[in-house]
């Protein structure tokens, strides 16, 4: 009997001539569904994707859902009690600041002390009054020290019970081991999702998303084996662009962003600094995403003309990125969609609104889809590559997660160099781009490791 299965009219209590007679209806629907499809997909050009990519990747992820990926339930619940005593402090360090106790998670009462006590500037009105949203908050944190602490308690809050609790919980369930749902249409770009839990959104960069991905391990006799694509997206926008001065760039394995950070404060490379390079960062995944001078300032929390400044810079430097850029949004302003390296599309239907804000969003989304979209098509060709050269090698490690550009596979020690080796031989030479795709390997007992 299956888990959760305990109604009258569960499939497993069904006769087997009912069984069978739904069980048919299932397999004609589909049958239908399939020859009404697959013309259209052939007319669009997306059936090749479909049977190349799409359709082998199912039983892949079926196979990595099934086994899971083990966690450390101790971990977690040391977790759980020190996130839920770190709340508790930054609870009362609020009431302090704030000079009295009230709801921290209600929008209203902080709006009040926020613009009516404290008198800090106002930003977006809702229906229910003045946001307290992440990006009013962020703005408001140079100025005084409540929205900062807001903030630390919310993502805080997030962290403890959207994945520790979570994650606690599902490992009892699953006997410590947690079964995510990977899903191929979650996202208009082709990226994966996972669902139940979802294992995208831990903030790798923080020290609690470390934290909590320390939590992630191998079990007994094995290690994990982790390839994660290096700046992925900047390498496909040079491929798109043909800027030379990006190939060039990535070619000779330089660090991308100190070369930006280096044009766009015209210093020697040698001279850039950490904070320098942070900006350049910012503004090389800033132009992939389509971000105007507008965003880039409020990102950075500098003035519009010198984030435009910044941007014209960038331009001087990487000039076939803006005739990237102009001529994409030309084809889909023609077309009225975009594509992938691997005919994967996005329509655009507003592209022609006479909606200025729709407008150039579509624009935007112009730019990035194609970026976006094939990075995702990469890291699909790596893992269908991957799963057949366990099988075809006879290895017994597993694919058991992928998260973002990171695949992560549980091995047995004794498999890991070869294992390794094969790891960064698929994923770098999966697809054949202007510049060469790079892979960074971690072998650990957890994932909190490396990142």
């Amino acid at each position: 009997m299956t888990r959760g299965a305990k109604g009258d009219d569960a499939f497993c209590r069904v006769g087997l001539e009912e069984a069978k007679d739904y069980s048919c209806e299932d397999v004609y629907g589909a049958l239908a569904l399939f020859e009404q499809q697959q013309p259209q997909l052939n007319e669009l050009g997306l059936w090749k994707l479909f049977a190349e990519v799409e359709g082998p990747l199912v039983p892949v992820l079926a196979r990595m859902e099934r086994d899971g990926v083990l966690v450390d339930r101790d971990n977690l619940q040391e977790l759980f009690v020190e996130f839920s005593d770190r709340l508790l402090a930054l609870e009362q360090q609020i009431y302090q600041v704030a000079g009295k106790e009230f709801n921290i998670n209600s929008s209203q009462q902080l709006a009040d002390i926020l613009f009516e006590e404290l008198e800090l500037p106002r930003g977006r009105k809702t229906k229910t009054g003045y946001s307290t949203d992440v990006k009013v908050l962020e703005r408001l944190s140079s100025q005084h020290e409540l929205p900062a602490l807001i903030l630390q308690y919310r993502n805080l809050a997030k962290l403890t019970s959207t994945y520790v609790k979570k994650l606690s919980s599902l490992a009892a369930k699953g006997k410590g081991r947690i079964h995510s749902s990977f899903n191929q249409c979650g996202t208009a770009t082709g990226r994966l999702s996972s669902s139940k839990p979802n294992l995208q959104n831990i903030p790798i960069r923080t020290p609690e998303g470390k934290r909590i991905r320390s939590a992630f391990i191998a079990k007994e006799g094995c290690m994990l084996v982790a390839g994660d694509y290096s700046q992925i997206d900047l390498r496909v926008f040079a491929h798109y662009s043909r800027d030379q001065a990006l190939i060039d760039a990535f070619t000779a394995d330089q660090d991308v962003h100190r070369k930006t950070a280096a044009e766009i404060f015209r210093v020697a490379p040698g001279l850039v600094t950490s904070e320098m390079r942070r900006v350049a960062k910012t503004i090389n995944f800033g132009i992939v995403y389509g971000m105007s001078s507008f965003g880039l300032a409020s990102q950075l929390q500098v003035s519009r003309k010198e984030a435009q400044i910044f941007i014209d810079r960038y331009f001087d430097l990487y000039a076939g990125v803006k005739t990237f850029m102009e001529q994409i949004i030309e084809q889909a302003e023609r077309d009225g969609f975009v594509t992938t390296l691997l005919g994967r599309r996005r329509p655009l239907p507003e592209i022609h609104s006479s909606n200025r804000t729709r407008r150039e969003f579509a624009q935007r989304t112009a730019i990035n889809t194609p970026i976006q979209g094939t990075a995702a098509d990469i890291i699909k060709l790596a893992m269908l590559e991957v799963d057949r050269r366990l099988r075809v090698e006879n290895f017994k490690g597993r694919m058991i997660l992928q998260v973002h550009d990171e695949l992560v596979l549980e091995v047995p020690e004794k498999e890991v160099e070869a294992t390794s080796l094969l790891l960064n031989d698929a994923m770098e030479n999966v697809m054949t781009l202007a510049v060469p795709l790079s892979v960074n390997l971690q072998v650990s007992r957890d994932l909190g490791v490396g990142k």
